[in-house]
């Protein structure tokens, strides 16, 4: 496109039009860090057209933490160390005091370096993050420059307008640039949180609650009070039921170890940077200024400790209430849940508990075996490996099985503090100052509902352990550990992660005695989460059969039946083919690979493989143990999606042959990772690096005499009846594979090693190289 520019005398608005095509042109070069030009008259007469309503604004006070505040804080709290008392905080015996005299010194240095500004701000969408303070000065020299051209009109100042918007769109474009790399880089070793810090990134949620003030909070703290209180009114007691006797613990647990400090600078480096409106410093500032506030920090977690006393401070939280659902209604009051957001340093208090009662619970084997919820070596695809191994054998022997998955209401809500730490006493073992801690942390707890920059009253929470804390899983663990026992009575075989609950049998020809079992189970069940202040959503609770029973098999069960049902993440069906559960797959997959070409551009090769790993290939892994010997026209729906993001790392056409793309990235194709997946589940039992439900699955040959063999790490193969169902349990599938590996693999011992070789060893069989 041309342009004529008249002399200058004689510039009136079609050098504006002109002008504005130039900066549009320019910008639509970078369009995601475009700069908005003020000189068009089209958008002008826009705003004069549009209702002139004015945006609601908000007022808050915020501190403006800057790449020098942590060194200016660090050498602040080192001085007041030494001039005043601050240098004594490890003489005060009590841990509210430590925190006060913490928080005063901290409170009154940021109000020094970083002192509180009003902001308001109004009701717009917020600016991106990847701006700094380079870009907003270069933008301010775009507007500069603007404002100059719209006053003379000048052909230079045109020039220096242009010159300004091209220096900015690519400061703006390697900032973003920048940005999304750090996040790769810092998040490489976590896929979760690396998933989840992009996906906010590229497809930012928008706000869920409209017209937020104090009264929806009120209206939200109400309803979570009201909630949990009318759950408890609907629980029938019946005081006749004693399901926990007295007991003698194996073990005791009375003395918390002394917090070192190279283990409180691990702990605190290794949190995730996350912060709270209750924070007096940023957690940034604290990770950043360790050195100087780790000796007063380390008082204050000894102390709380010996003490056996949690800062009052540390127990209040606040409350954001989540969707459950992005698709729910967000003017339902019931579609929204509750997660608490506790102090940065309470989280670090909660941490080194956690770490001393992990490994006292793990060493002395209190925890409920077939709980998977939480646990270290445990995870959801361990416990669907074990009950889809249990279904599949019971199937072989053409047996068809009934699962039925209870589900609890706000079982984290309802937890009893007097019965939970009844069973920290009894069940557990904990005495001395250590139970003592835990009734402090129960007590005297409350929390207030915020949504955005509006919060509610403070409420006293009288039950239930926080959503969002670091002990709340585990605790909610042990809250039901009794629930175990009660299923072993009834022969019933059951598994549970977290308050997730699913018991399964199988149903023999003459069905009723196991129905009756499970129904009298049921009875007992229910009678003891009431004892315990828990309710069962009957409406909730979902039931499918496998295989294929009798219509006379069919008729006895009581409970409203599914062709398929969604459990721990994944699709299983009556025939155990997984389509919904592949189809779910691939049009998820398809979705993330079409953001991640919003990034590709501002991504190094290597960064966006992470991405790819963390939004595609985490996909594609997800439980993938359990697709073994499913059809093949299932798992090429899954390698298209391989496929695609392969073509997408590379550049690479549609037509081009993937074999040498998958080749060059060294990624093994989906039929290999999931064989990969299984040896890898196998060498761990063998190790003692699984649980030891799968360990038990598994049995080493052991010749009757002495042969080479008994030396080479052979497994024992079950024999099996059916190809559709035994050949695909993890006793029969598993072992054969790891028999086929060679004798100098399988007989590694060490973790990394065996990883190296195993993805050589099918790298070579995938690409016979």
């Amino acid at each position: 496109m041309s342009i004529h520019f008249l002399p200058s005398a004689s510039r009136k608005s079609p050098v504006c039009c002109c002008c504005c095509r130039v900066c549009l042109r320019l910008c639509a070069r970078h369009r995601p860090p475009s700069f908005p030009s003020l000189l068009c008259e089209e958008r002008r007469r826009e705003r004069k057209r549009l209702p002139n309503t004015k945006p609601v604004t908000s007022v808050c006070h915020q501190r403006i933490i800057t790449s020098t505040t942590a060194v200016h804080f660090a050498n602040a709290f080192t001085a007041a160390a030494q001039n005043t008392e601050a240098a004594g905080l490890g003489a005060v015996p009590c841990p509210n005091d430590i925190v006060s005299l913490f928080h005063s010194t901290c409170s009154d240095i940021l109000d020094s370096i970083a002192p509180f500004r009003r902001k308001s701000s109004k009701s717009k969408s917020k600016p991106d993050p990847w701006l700094n303070e380079h870009t907003r000065a270069l933008r301010q020299c775009c507007r500069k420059a603007e404002r100059r051209y719209n006053k003379d009109k000048l052909q230079v100042s045109l020039e220096i307008l242009r010159e300004s918007l091209s220096n900015y769109q690519t400061a703006v474009r390697e900032a973003k640039c920048q940005y999304l790399s750090n996040i790769v880089t810092n998040s490489s070793n976590n896929p979760r949180v690396l998933f989840n810090t992009i996906q906010s990134v590229i497809n930012p949620p928008g706000s869920v609650l409209k017209n937020v003030t104090n009264s929806t909070c009120e209206m939200f703290l109400k309803y979570f009070v009201e909630k949990v209180a009318l759950v408890k009114t609907n629980i029938i007691m019946n005081a006749n039921v004693v399901f926990d006797g007295p007991l003698t613990p194996s073990a005791v647990f009375e003395v918390f170890e002394p917090v070192t400090m190279s283990l409180l600078s691990e702990i605190i480096q290794g949190m995730r940077p996350t912060n709270c409106p209750l924070d007096i410093v940023p957690s940034k500032v604290i990770k950043q200024a360790f050195d100087a506030v780790g000796p007063c920090l380390l008082s204050l977690m000894n102390s709380s400790l010996s003490t056996g006393t949690v800062p009052t401070v540390f127990k209040h939280a606040v409350v954001r209430p989540l969707l459950k659902k992005p698709n729910l209604d967000p003017t339902v009051l019931s579609d929204f849940r509750p997660v608490s957001h506790l102090p940065f340093l309470s989280k670090v208090l909660e941490k080194l508990v956690f770490i001393q009662l992990q490994s006292f619970l793990e060493n002395n084997l209190i925890l409920e075996k077939f709980q998977s919820g939480f646990r270290s070596r445990h995870s959801t695809e361990s416990a669907l490996l074990k009950v889809h191994n249990d279904i599949l054998t019971a199937l072989d022997t053409k047996k068809p099985v009934m699962l039925l998955m209870l589900d609890l209401t706000a079982a984290f809500d309802t937890v009893d503090h007097a019965v939970l730490l009844s069973r920290l006493a009894q069940h557990v073992g904990l005495q001395g100052s250590v139970l003592q801690w835990f009734s402090s942390y129960l007590t005297d707890r409350s929390f207030a509902v915020m949504v955005d920059d509006y919060s509610s009253s403070s409420a006293p929470l009288t039950s239930g352990v926080p959503q969002g804390s670091i002990l709340g899983p585990v605790l909610f663990s042990i809250y039901m550990l009794p629930l175990g026992s009660i299923i072993a009575k009834y022969n019933l075989s059951c598994h549970l992660y977290a308050d997730d609950v699913q018991l399964y049998l199988p149903l023999l020809p003459n069905a009723a005695p196991a129905l009756d079992s499970l129904n009298n189970c049921l009875l007992d069940i229910k009678k003891w989460l009431a004892h315990n202040f828990l309710h069962l959503n009957d409406n909730k609770t979902e039931c499918i059969v496998f295989g294929q029973p009798d219509q006379v098999t069919l008729s006895r069960v009581t409970f409203p039946l599914s062709e398929s049902v969604r459990n721990l993440g994944v699709i299983l069906d009556t025939e155990l083919s997984f389509d919904k559960q592949i189809s779910a797959v691939v049009r998820a997959s398809f979705l993330q690979l079409r953001l991640l070409t919003k990034i590709k551009p501002f991504l190094s090769r290597n960064n966006l493989e992470k991405a790819v790993h963390a939004f595609i290939s985490s996909r594609i892994d997800y439980c993938n143990a359990l697709y073994l010997g499913i059809s093949q026209s299932s798992l090429h729906r899954l390698q298209l999606v391989q496929n695609a993001a392969a073509r997408l790392l590379t550049n690479s056409s549609r037509y081009t042959h993937i074999t040498p793309i998958l080749s060059s990235l060294h990624w093994l194709p989906v039929r290999f990772r999931i064989d990969y997946k299984i040896l890898m589940f196998v060498f761990k039992a063998l190790h003692g690096l699984a649980p030891p439900y799968i360990s038990d699955i598994l049995t080493l040959h052991r010749p009757s005499r002495a042969l080479r063999s008994s030396s080479q790490m052979v497994l024992d193969v079950p024999r099996s009846r059916y190809k559709q169902w035994g050949d695909r349990s993890f006793a029969v599938a598993a072992p054969k594979l790891w028999n086929s590996l060679p004798v100098s693999l399988r007989v590694v011992s060490d973790l990394s090693l065996f990883k190296t070789g195993l993805k050589t060893h099918l790298y070579r069989q995938a690409f016979n190289t």
